[in-house]
């Protein structure tokens, strides 16, 4: 059974950095895509990067470069450096993948940016 596991959250002050992490587990990362996703209060969850398999990424268009995802096959992790943090990035922040055709997630990590 896949498990995710988001760690890294915590405040930070606008225009900082934090790397975010997915500790994966029960199967061979490398056999999986992931993204990561956040979600506001009140607002619908997004996504915000993702990587396959082979190491190619992709990032919504409010990223705007800050962002960056990366993989670790052999530590089954996942990252996501974020820096020029806005208050607007203030979400918890889940990583996700398909496994037997169901989305599985993390249970989240709270991010927050202040003013």
């Amino acid at each position: 059974q896949v498990q995710l596991m988001e760690s890294g959250g915590r405040l930070v002050q606008a225009g900082g950095s934090l790397r975010l992490t997915c500790t994966f587990s029960g199967l061979p990362l490398k056999l999986n895509g992931m993204r990561w996703y956040r979600q506001a209060p009140g607002q619908k969850r997004e996504m915000v990067a993702a990587i396959t398999t082979g190491g190619t990424s992709d990032y919504a268009d409010f990223v705007e470069g800050r962002f960056t995802v990366s993989r670790d096959n052999a530590k089954n992790m996942v990252y996501l450096q974020m820096n020029n943090l806005k208050s607007e990035d203030t979400a918890v922040y889940y990583c996700a993948t398909v496994y037997r055709g169901n989305w599985v997630w993390g249970q989240g990590t709270q991010v927050t940016v202040s003013l």
